[in-house]
């Protein structure tokens, strides 16, 4: 009963606080899959602060009556670094920011070129910056992918040109995110990228109905008690949370080779499951979990010289299974 009181809770709150509002996005599917996504506007756009790339906002996907992405957040405001939803991703080092004096310009990728404010605070993903160039955005789409691409000029020797497409296979429930990124200016573009997921399947608190799987001994660097445990190649929660409860750690245990950047998020009550993978290694995990979503964070590193381009992939399959009473 638990369940079903927040996940009415969790609609009503996204239905007050975007009441009214309206936001360029597409519709897709592959018949089994059905996904909406929030598309890139300077002006209009769902998300215009400066943390996650812009492109790729999933409010919404459906599989077999099971929903995996939501409002998370209490109150949505279009420049908050966290009001975002879905499987997005963040290029979590910036380009030229030790460099930049106060008032000049770094870069996010995903973002855009950003302005330096004064003082000698460090660069912090919490913190919204003044987006002094945010590129040039265009869309392509089709019934069942939607193609994002950014192309930045030349902002202090750094430009690209960044695509991702969000695709659906045509004959199985997989969800892929497809990326490029072309160095087109005159630095080396060198960062780590992650996805921070969000999931909520049907809208369930975090609590011991969900668990995350992993294929290899995951141990949790700091403790995460008395919300959870790591527990062989599992992950478990250990009591149901609270609006005030949180847990956060660096997840280690996995290898140097792209075969162990495999987890699964699943809620045994929902009987439902989504089972992330990508062509490249993991560099780092954070895991971090409030009431309303369960983040597991995998790291890839990437370097790209002037004039040459890099590409990367992540695969989500989407599934069923009997569920508990």
């Amino acid at each position: 009963m638990k369940a079903a009181v927040f996940v009415v809770f969790s609609a009503a709150l996204a239905a007050s606080s975007l009441a009214g509002q309206e936001f360029p996005q597409a519709e897709i599917t592959n018949g089994s899959i059905k996904a909406k996504l929030y598309l890139p506007d300077t002006e209009k756009g769902y998300y215009r602060s400066t943390r996650f790339d812009w492109s790729g906002v999933i409010p919404s996907l459906e599989y077999k009556g099971h929903t995996f992405f939501g409002q998370w957040f209490p109150r949505y405001d279009p420049k908050v670094n966290d009001s975002i939803q879905g499987p997005v991703e963040e290029f979590a080092v910036t380009q030229g920011w030790d460099d930049a004096q106060p008032g000049g310009t770094f870069v996010k990728v995903g973002v855009g070129a950003l302005k330096k404010p004064e003082g000698a605070r460090p660069y912090s993903s919490y913190t919204t910056y003044d987006i002094v160039d945010s590129g040039k955005w265009s869309v392509r789409s089709g019934p069942d992918f939607v193609e994002f691409t950014q192309e930045l000029k030349d902002a202090a020797g750094y430009a690209y040109v960044y695509r991702k497409t969000v695709r659906l296979a045509k004959d199985k429930a997989v969800m892929s995110l497809e990326h490029s990124l072309r160095n087109t200016g005159t630095k080396v573009i060198e960062t780590g990228v992650y996805d921070h997921n969000f999931y909520m399947i049907d809208g369930r608190p975090t609590g011991p109905d969900f668990v995350v799987k992993f294929p290899f001994e995951v141990k949790a660097a700091r403790s995460l008690a008395p919300l959870a445990e790591t527990s062989g190649k599992e992950l478990r929660f250990l009591q149901e949370f609270q609006a005030r409860n949180t847990a956060q750690s660096d997840l280690t245990g996995f290898g140097a080779g792209p075969a162990d950047y495999d987890m699964r998020v699943e809620n045994r009550k929902a009987g439902a499951g989504v089972r992330q993978t990508s062509d490249r290694p993991i560099a780092r995990i954070n895991f971090w979990a409030p009431r309303t979503t369960v983040c597991p964070e995998a790291y890839i590193n990437l370097r790209v010289e002037p004039g040459k381009e890099t590409a990367w992939r992540i695969d989500y399959e989407f599934y069923t299974f009997p569920a508990e009473n």
